[in-house]
């Protein structure tokens, strides 16, 4: 563990997650590539792993959780365990509330 500007930062999330993002019963493939400065999060984000449909992301981690938003309107705040993230945050603007469910890629 190491302290930085104030922060306990536990975790690295540097890497490729893949997963879901599931509003109302329904499931949302998510992509996302970061990299982590210290707290800071930077990035990009697919959703639809086969879609063209990206953005950039941003983001800090506190602890072990990644608080973020995407310059499409989302948003999440993630507890990272190892290799997998879980949380609640919300789809583009107006898909409402979901849970995510992320995976580091090897």
């Amino acid at each position: 563990m190491r302290w930085i500007e104030q922060t306990l930062v536990t975790v690295d999330v540097t890497g490729v997650w893949r997963g879901t993002l599931t509003v109302n019963l329904a499931d949302f493939d998510w992509e996302l590539t970061l990299q982590q400065v210290g707290p800071k999060v930077t990035g990009r984000i697919r959703q639809g792993v086969n879609s063209s449909s990206s953005g950039s992301i941003e983001g800090t981690v506190n602890g072990d959780t990644l608080h973020f938003r995407t310059s499409r309107g989302a948003t999440g705040n993630l507890q990272v365990n190892g290799d997998e993230m879980t949380g609640t945050g919300s789809g583009v603007q107006g898909s409402g509330q979901g849970t995510f469910r992320l995976r580091r890629q090897p």
